[in-house]
């Protein structure tokens, strides 16, 4: 259901996984060049690696912009990731729901309501991440130094967060 990394054009209703240096970005094609997707407050769009500032937010804006915008100068392609486990909702739909979004402001934890969460809501009805989970499968395998480094970042951010004041 993914097509090649480049710059392909999507159709509405497509789910758009932008190629980050750690992780993908995601957002859902709306048409016409624009695209809507969970913003972190602290995360600056097209920055790359830059962009790790969401590990700390816990805040996020719905947002309309242009797709070049959110790419930046990195590849995109379309991965409607999870079309063969659920029934994308009609695009009509799918656009109105998140149309209706824009401008909102929504909790935003990167573990468990990410943009990744976000888009899937949108398209299936589903808020699913599968980036989390293979972050974890490959920081299990001790081929990835980088993914291991970020997922034990993360956590452990979450639990000083969670515990202030207890370490």
């Amino acid at each position: 259901m993914a097509s090649h990394w480049g710059r392909v054009q999507p159709s509405p209703g497509d789910l758009i996984e932008v190629k980050r240096p750690v992780y993908q970005h995601w957002a859902l094609y709306v048409g016409d060049g624009y695209v809507i997707h969970l913003a972190p407050d602290c995360e600056v769009a097209g920055a790359g690696i830059g962009s790790l500032g969401s590990i700390t937010c816990d805040q996020a804006k719905i947002q309309k912009v242009a797709l070049k915008v959110v790419v930046g100068g990195d590849l995109y392609r379309v991965n409607n990731q999870l079309d063969d486990k659920y029934e994308p909702l009609p695009v009509g739909m799918i656009i109105y729901a998140a149309e209706h979004q824009v401008g909102r402001t929504i909790p935003y934890d990167l573990i468990t309501n990410n943009c990744e969460h976000w888009v899937n809501n949108m398209r299936y009805g589903v808020p699913e991440s599968r980036q989390i989970l293979n972050l974890v499968l490959r920081a299990s395998k001790k081929s990835s130094m980088v993914h291991t480094l970020v997922l034990v970042g993360v956590l452990i951010y979450k639990v000083v967060r969670i515990f202030p004041g207890k370490s």
